[in-house]
């Protein structure tokens, strides 16, 4: 890696602070904790020349708990979301799904927000300048071939963020802010199904905080992933589940993926399961539905077929432990 060029650093004390001073340099970034942006820069591929800090504002570093819901500012670092009773008494899926995210001390610094709006992945893109450059670039970057799919013009880089297949859990919403104001969308809304294009973020938008309501019903969620250094790695699968049984028969049943598609997203086609008892029978079944829309391709080390085989095992047990 290169040591990080020149660029001007912003404070600014407010959401609106920033917004204005990021339009004022349309070339910058927002930075939080900077876990991954910083690497990018580091390698070439992010190439900023101002960067607007956002650690100084106060309203996106709290958690509140109000009626109904609860809601969490962007920059509130991952450990503290780890660590939050409130929050595993409503969502442990979240809590857990932070604390797997890298190792410690990423933890510390990094955020919410950066966890959500992570750049997509892929072994041909995540790579040093002569690295990239000597294979011609990719589809992602300056280069006009996707060497996964080298017969189309789709990017599969993967999102690879932790924490947002256990917030699509629960309805989660997400507050932006922008040169045009303030708006909420549904954090399923904030993903596009395109490795290059992720995010549906508008110019100069900011994710100020997320708001998550609370279920009025008891349900059991839990989040697990495969990676291969168990102590810091991104997840070659993550599956997040929720069930609710009622008479021991499944009444409420959701699970989210990442890691195995551009974007994160829950599993279709599970209804066929609801007034089920949750018996080997049912929960072999629900494996393979999983298998079959994780939609792995070759943009890590690790087989796709691997990680599809990984991600229905992966929600299956998650199900055995909660029955």
């Amino acid at each position: 890696m290169e040591y990080l060029p020149e660029m001007r650093l912003y404070h600014p004390a407010t959401v609106e602070e920033a917004i204005k001073l990021h339009a004022a340099a349309p070339s910058g970034r927002y930075l939080a904790g900077g876990s991954d942006l910083l690497v990018n820069i580091r390698r070439g591929i992010e190439t900023p020349d101002n960067l607007v800090y956002l650690n100084g504002i106060a309203e996106m570093h709290a958690i509140t708990d109000a009626p109904g819901q609860i809601s969490i500012g962007a920059a509130v670092n991952l450990r503290d979301l780890a660590e939050s009773n409130l929050l595993r008494e409503h969502f442990s899926a979240v809590t857990q799904a932070a604390g797997d995210v890298a190792g410690p001390s990423h933890r510390e610094y990094g955020t919410l927000g950066g966890n959500l709006c992570l750049d997509t992945r892929c072994v041909f893109y995540n790579q040093s300048e002569w690295w990239r450059a000597a294979n011609n670039y990719c589809l992602k970057y300056r280069g006009d071939i996707c060497h996964v799919a080298p017969g189309g013009k789709k990017c599969f880089a993967a999102f690879s963020g932790d924490v947002a297949p256990a917030l699509l859990l629960f309805d989660a919403e997400v507050e932006l802010a922008g040169p045009d104001g303030r708006r909420r969308i549904a954090l399923a809304a904030l993903y596009r199904n395109d490795g290059m294009d992720h995010l549906t973020l508008g110019k100069g938008e900011i994710l100020v905080a997320v708001h998550v309501p609370k279920n009025p019903i008891p349900i059991t969620t839990g989040y697990a992933k495969s990676r291969v250094r168990g102590s810091i790695d991104f997840p070659l699968a993550g599956v997040a589940v929720r069930m609710g049984l009622q008479d021991e028969k499944i009444a409420d049943l959701r699970i989210g993926l990442t890691g195995v598609s551009p974007l994160p997203f829950l599993v279709r086609g599970l209804d066929k399961f609801i007034g089920r008892k949750p018996d080997d029978s049912c929960l072999e079944e629900m494996r393979d539905v999983v298998r079959g829309q994780a939609k792995a391709m070759k943009t890590t080390l690790t087989p796709p077929h691997y990680r599809r085989r990984v991600a229905g095992a992966l929600a299956q047990k998650l199900a055995e432990t909660i029955f």
